[in-house]
């Protein structure tokens, strides 16, 4: 049975960093690409970044470039988010998903995220990060 598990989240000032990661068990990550979602209270699910199955293709939501970064540790069977410069708005559950069919090497990030969340193999159960002073 895939299995994902997100943790790293908590509560942090804005400004703060946290590392989420997500750990899969019952099958070999390094099979999938891998892709961060956000969800606020009221707010629609929205995708943040994503990494092909061998880590050299990353891509990002605009409004994260620059502040997270996405990696993974095949031999570990995880990936990670790393998030810098945490703002409120960044409130919110975080999910990962694993994809067999990964995503194309010249598509946008949102055709990604939006391929990548209808064909997700597995999802995690999400981790509550909180930034707020």
């Amino acid at each position: 049975q895939l299995q994902l598990v997100e943790s790293g989240g908590g509560l942090v000032q804005p400004g703060g960093s946290l590392r989420l990661s997500c750990a899969a068990s019952g099958f070999n990550l390094d099979s999938y690409a891998i892709v961060w979602f956000r969800q606020a209270p009221g707010d629609e699910r929205e995708g943040l970044s994503c990494i092909s199955r061998n880590g050299k293709i990353t891509k990002y939501r605009d409004s994260v470039k620059g502040r997270f970064t996405i990696s993974r540790d095949n031999a570990e069977n995880t990936a990670y988010l790393q998030m810098n410069n945490l703002k409120p708005e960044d409130t919110g559950v975080y999910y990962c998903a694993a994809v067999s069919l990964g995503f194309g090497e010249g598509w946008t990030f949102v055709q990604a995220a939006i391929f990548m969340a209808r064909a997700a193999d597995a999802w995690g159960q999400g981790t509550q990060v909180t930034v707020s002073s």
